[in-house]
């Protein structure tokens, strides 16, 4: 096993599979698909046998019988869907033949180190412009399009910056709920906006953890309870978060 480690170039074959699982579950990736990835390239590198088991938070991989486990911890995670993408084709054309363990190398690291493909300024606008596309298809009127636009662009703005700047879970969606609520009850009382409810609906929806509830079910379909559950609870604790940032601003605004 080690001379064919060294016959891949000084590539060491665990540490390049443990890479690809990490940056995909980092990336909002199901835990099936990051077994079944790290699985298929660990058998494109000669390393039969081989077995993980991943959670939202835990990667640990045992590269056949005779070598030790390793285990990786997962600390930020967010959606990337584009990354995942991106790993999932080297791993496919490391299992054909077509990329070399160190072309995989060099390409992870290259994923790893290209950060967001969208700039922030984009991800803020695309999620305003989708705030009020929402806020008109919950039945709201052409007049709460705008406030809905301007709240949504907002609150999503805070929760960046707040995700960038505060490591405590669900005060990031909290807050910006609340300044989501905040504004939509401003431009309402200014007669900017028309149905209150309508704009905060619209508004909210970019920050609703739809991903982590979709992959929670499919984790739960798939037989991996313990990171079904750990996502469905993640997912119902945000959208707590995002509840209890609204509800303040209605209760006392």
């Amino acid at each position: 096993m080690v001379g064919g480690a060294a016959g891949q170039g000084h590539i060491d074959p665990v540490e390049l599979c443990l890479l690809a699982g990490k940056m995909m579950l980092q990336s909002g990736a199901e835990t099936y698909r990051v077994e079944d990835t790290m699985t298929r390239m660990a058998e494109a590198m000669s390393l039969g046998g081989s077995h993980s088991y991943v959670t939202p938070t835990v990667i640990m991989f045992q590269p056949g019988s005779s070598l030790p486990a390793k285990l990786i911890r997962i600390v930020e995670r967010t959606t990337d869907l584009a990354k995942i993408a991106a790993v999932n084709d080297v791993s496919r054309k490391l299992a054909s033949k077509d990329m070399t363990p160190a072309d995989a190398r060099a390409r992870l690291t290259d994923i790893e180190r290209s950060g967001n493909q969208y700039p922030i300024w984009l991800q803020i606008v695309t999620a305003a412009a989708a705030s009020g596309c929402f806020t008109y298809m919950f039945q709201g009127s052409m007049a709460d399009i705008l406030p809905g636009v301007l709240c949504g662009g907002a609150g999503f703005a805070m929760f960046l910056a707040l995700q960038r700047l505060v490591k405590v879970k669900f005060f990031a969606e909290f807050s910006a709920s609340f300044v989501i609520g905040l504004l939509a009850v401003l431009f309402v009382k200014l007669g900017f906006g028309q149905v209150l409810d309508k704009i905060v609906i619209g508004s909210v929806m970019p920050l609703v953890p739809g991903l982590l509830i979709t992959n929670a079910v499919r984790d739960l379909m798939a037989g991996h309870l313990v990171s079904g559950l750990s996502r469905g609870a993640e997912a119902f604790l945000t959208a707590f978060a995002i509840g209890v940032g609204i509800a303040v601003v209605v209760t006392f605004f």
